[in-house]
């Protein structure tokens, strides 16, 4: 088995769109006005309005910007130079830590994106680190 994505339902879709286009350098794949996926090279970041739930049996299966447990990842190449670049991006209530060394050894930089889900942009530095992901 093999995680393929992950998908964020979303009032804001073209916002969402914009923030994740520029955090990742990634240009999305806009399918429909309701449907977008960002592809990298492990996984993919789809989003959908809150009109694809139809699909999914209803508005009750799921509802925007209520996330409060979930962090989606993204391993950079480097993290100081990302949180360097992504400055304008980070203003007010985006930025929630700036570059900082986790105890299992990566450098990480966590944010919000437009609906408050957690971002975690990270390099891995300690040793034991690098060597996990190049595994």
């Amino acid at each position: 088995m093999n995680l393929m994505s992950v998908r964020i339902i979303t009032s804001k879709v073209d916002e969402l769109i914009n923030f994740y286009e520029k955090l990742t350098g990634t240009v999305a794949n806009r399918y429909t006005p309701d449907f977008a996926e960002i592809k990298t090279q492990k996984a993919t970041l789809a989003i959908g309005s809150v009109r694809t739930l139809q699909f999914f049996g209803g508005e009750s299966v799921a509802q925007p910007a209520r996330n409060r447990s979930v962090i989606i990842e993204f391993m950079v190449e480097d993290v100081q130079q990302r949180f360097d670049e992504l400055s304008e991006l980070l203003q007010g209530e985006h930025l929630v830590q700036p570059p900082t060394l986790m105890p299992w050894g990566n450098k990480s930089l966590l944010l919000r994106d437009p609906d408050g889900n957690l971002v975690n942009l990270f390099t891995p530095v300690a040793a034991e680190a690098i060597e996990k992901f190049n595994s």
